[in-house]
């Protein structure tokens, strides 16, 4: 099992598309492990985005996160780094395939709907940036307390 990070941006937030993202990963068959909808402080959009420090578009980056609320979700399931990227589609939507998140939803270039982790080692540390320990949900413990709790 894979675990991956996934941000619904302000602008996917602010046209209410959270429910219709996340059903697209859930009947692909990722479950939501971790789910926050926050406003994005300053310091944890910088950390968020260092990758860019230093290009012409991170302070455009930067602005956007912070503009609004976001969802972060945490996916699970076999894969599930490749799948997200897939069902996500390209990064600018004008490009995006039809059939993937930004080519049916997306807009314009930074508003593009969606973050998805590009790696298992950005997963890792991006999950970590945006979750405490302790707050992801392990699928395994909850399944065998729910069968104990049916007993």
């Amino acid at each position: 099992m894979e675990r991956t990070l996934v941000l619904v941006k302000p602008d996917g937030v602010q046209r209410g598309l959270i429910g219709e993202i996340l059903a697209r990963f859930e009947r692909k068959g990722l479950k939501v492990v971790g789910l926050r909808l926050l406003n994005v402080p300053g310091p944890l959009a910088a950390e968020h985005y260092a990758v860019h420090a230093g290009k012409h578009f991170y302070e455009g980056l930067v602005e956007f996160i912070t503009s609004g609320p976001v969802a972060a979700v945490a996916l699970e399931g076999p894969d599930a780094i490749a799948t997200v990227r897939r069902l996500v589609g390209k990064t600018m939507p004008n490009e995006a395939d039809p059939g993937t998140i930004r080519g049916d939803l997306g807009i314009s270039g930074l508003r593009n709907l969606i973050h998805a982790s590009d790696a298992s080692d950005t997963a890792r540390a991006e999950l970590k940036l945006w979750f405490d320990e302790g707050q992801l949900l392990d699928y395994d413990r909850a399944i065998d307390a729910w069968i104990v709790a049916e007993d």
